[in-house]
């Protein structure tokens, strides 16, 4: 099943001489479950197509289907909800409240919406990234690795359809990153749930399912890693 579809998305940034294509006529189709990798130089038009993606930037032209709903025919207001329910974001830095506990962190995203807690999901969750004798911490006790951990706990506690996560393991050391990246892998495997992450780090590039290659703000590989 088609979880996320584009249509000719485009970004541009100035006018005239000063005027930037960050990403031209971008088509892409993910399905529920795939693990997507976005791969390309620096300033190649990724974290831009990230954002346009997860609906936090608008395309100068084109369309995002999440789920079979336009995101940019969504209001501001109607789009912030949309994203809270039905997207997750992990980023390098983890922007965790630092007067919350990690289970507080994880569980924000619901609390803003007052929505009911699945508390059985959330305690399994915190079990799998390995959190359980931490989660009463706050965010200075935790190492950069637990953070990471708690800020996809937080990504994941809406079981969101899709989750975007920007370098996901820049902040952290290779031991950290690779647990990451695994507890990730796992978390989406386990709760069907679709991933799609921008990296420079073709080691973690080819534990996905597909690469997408940018450059120059154009896709110019889509390809299968694996079956």
């Amino acid at each position: 099943m088609e979880v996320l579809k584009t249509i000719n998305l485009t970004k541009t940034y100035g006018t005239g001489n000063a005027r930037v294509e960050a990403l031209k006529d971008a088509n892409i189709s993910i399905k529920q479950g795939e693990f997507v990798a976005v791969v390309g130089p620096s300033g190649s038009g990724k974290s831009t197509m990230l954002h346009l993606l997860g609906g936090l930037d608008r395309p100068t032209s084109g369309s995002v289907i999440i789920d079979g709903k336009d995101i940019y025919s969504l209001s501001e207001k109607e789009r912030s909800i949309f994203r809270r329910r039905k997207v997750g974001f992990v980023f390098q830095f983890y922007n965790l409240i630092p007067v919350l506990s990690a289970e507080e962190n994880i569980t924000l995203p619901l609390l803003l919406d007052n929505k009911e807690i699945d508390k059985a999901y959330i305690e399994d969750l915190i079990g799998l990234l390995g959190l359980k004798g931490r989660k009463e911490h706050l965010p200075n006790e935790l190492s950069g690795g637990q953070q990471q951990r708690v800020s996809i706990g937080r990504a994941l506690a809406y079981k969101p359809s899709i989750v975007f996560a920007d370098e996901p393991t820049g902040n952290l050391d290779s031991k950290n990153g690779r647990e990451v990246m695994e507890l990730m892998r796992l978390s989406v495997q386990k709760y069907h749930q679709t991933l799609v992450v921008i990296t420079h780090d073709l080691d973690i590039a080819s534990q996905a399912d597909r690469i997408i290659r940018i450059e120059d703000g154009m896709i110019v590989r889509d390809e299968a890693v694996r079956a």
